[in-house]
């Protein structure tokens, strides 16, 4: 394993940043549960900014989510 010893103020400032993260995807995540599968991708779709491609994963990934034991838990 390797180490690296960075300065605590920057470990400090990296953990805020991953704290911040875990409650802002937590927040984007509660919100998509109760959006219909369809309305989100609706919505990348629209933007005309996604392929097709990456409209259809996001869809499948969703459905993925909903049928998880994580979905199911809340």
């Amino acid at each position: 394993m390797n180490t690296i010893t960075i300065p605590k103020t920057k470990y400090q400032a990296i953990v805020r940043q991953a704290n911040a993260y875990r409650k802002l995807a937590s927040n984007f995540a509660s919100q998509m549960i109760e959006t219909p599968i369809k309305v989100v991708v609706g919505n990348f779709n629209a933007t005309e900014k996604y392929s097709q491609a990456f409209l259809d994963d996001l869809e499948d990934g969703l459905n993925d989510l909903r049928e998880s034991r994580l979905w199911k838990s809340k």
